[in-house]
């Protein structure tokens, strides 16, 4: 009775043994996952910085009186647009109206007495010729007319004067653009002079055009230098580079502008270097003063290969793909990658144009493994998204 289970614990470990010495089936008998490949697009692109700024008025006037009296009128309403030569307010006229008219009449007593002179020295001319006065005489009527014609210009001068001052009493903008509030209002004394202690009536921006300014860090701009001596892109050092904008609320880039001005230096405190970008706002709609986000070019145009993030994979860090040969061999592949463009990503080497890479089931694949490829065209991220 006991050698009975031992030969039954015998029986199976030989069999255990048998069954070990099976050959594992042969490499064609195994799966080959089915995957779909597709071609990268093509398309030629220039890529694009990005940057955040912000909107500043082309000019801003602080509208200040510059002759004193009673604030007669106020015409245009707080946070209107305006025009160049808009009455904005009129300060009380009477008195610089009387001051013209006593110098108006001024000017014409002195243009009287410069007859009176001239038509003297016209006449001792004629008497020194005929040595019936001494040269004496006749110098003192020459300077007398001298003299005349002196008081006619001071006269015509201080008419002049006058007339300025009483055109000061209508106030007018000097620039296009949206006014604040009227910092005076109607009944009250301002004080005008050519300083700073002037009554303040109100301040004026410019809407339209409108600045954006942003800080280019150095890296950034010593690449723009490089791209433009190589001649794959305009500087705007010498010339305007185009500009697109949003706002914090707006999709995409809307707003089409230039950049047209660096500035000479580069920022010790924070490594950038300042620029402007010049934007239309015909509907006035942007203000001094809000946030926005900025694009320029960032490099030249070059033939671009897009592919979805989808197909990309990460190896410790580095992107690659699986390229597909004629023999349905997947090869990995290391590629460099670049911006996002139109929901594509932007592919800078590591493809050639017309190669097919796995796009749907990446997991399942192995370096020189046999797949099943579905070609497919490469599908956009989101329905609808389409090329520029």
């Amino acid at each position: 009775m006991t050698r009975f289970p031992k030969l039954l614990a015998l029986a199976g470990v030989a069999g255990l043994l048998a069954s070990c010495e099976k050959p594992a089936p042969p490499a064609s008998a195994q799966t080959i996952p089915n995957v779909t490949v597709a071609v990268p697009v093509q398309k030629r692109l220039k890529e694009w910085d990005e940057y955040v700024g912000r909107l500043a008025s082309p000019q801003t006037v602080q509208l200040r009186a510059r002759v004193s009296g009673y604030l007669d009128k106020v015409h245009a309403k707080d946070g209107a647009q305006v025009k160049a030569g808009d009455v904005l307010y009129t300060i009380d006229p009477r008195s610089y109206r009387a001051t013209v008219e006593r110098a108006e009449a001024e000017l014409e007593r002195a243009r009287t007495r410069q007859e009176l002179a001239a038509s003297e020295a016209r006449r001792a001319e004629g008497l020194v010729a005929a040595k019936a006065i001494s040269a004496e005489d006749f110098e003192q009527r020459v300077n007398t007319r001298r003299g005349a014609d002196a008081e006619v210009r001071a006269a015509a001068a201080a008419v002049e004067l006058a007339k300025i001052d009483l055109a000061h009493t209508e106030v007018r903008a000097p620039i296009a653009g949206r006014i604040s509030d009227a910092r005076v209002r109607e009944g009250n004394l301002v004080i005008g002079d050519d300083s700073n202690n002037s009554t303040l009536l109100t301040t004026i921006v410019a809407v339209d055009p409108i600045y954006c300014y942003i800080e280019v860090d150095e890296r950034s701009s010593l690449k723009y230098r490089e791209l433009y001596k190589q001649g794959k892109r305009a500087s705007a050092l010498f010339g305007e580079v185009e500009a697109e904008m949003a706002l914090a609320n707006e999709e995409g880039f809307p707003h089409r502008g230039v950049v047209d001005f660096v500035d000479n230096e580069i920022s010790p405190d924070t490594g950038t270097i300042r620029s402007r970008c010049v934007f239309p706002n015909k509907d006035s709609l942007m203000s001094p003063g809000y946030f926005a986000r900025v694009r320029v070019p960032g490099s030249g145009e070059y033939d671009a290969l897009l592919v979805r993030d989808s197909s990309i994979g990460s190896d410790q860090g580095r992107p690659f793909v699986f390229v597909v040969d004629a023999e349905n061999v997947a090869h990995y592949r290391t590629i460099e990658t670049g911006a996002l463009e139109d929901g594509l990503r932007i592919v800078r080497n590591g493809l050639k144009p017309g190669e097919k890479i796995v796009i749907n089931g990446l997991m399942a694949v192995r370096n020189s493994g046999k797949v099943n490829p579905q070609e497919s065209p490469m599908p956009w991220p989101l329905e609808g998204t389409a090329a520029k």
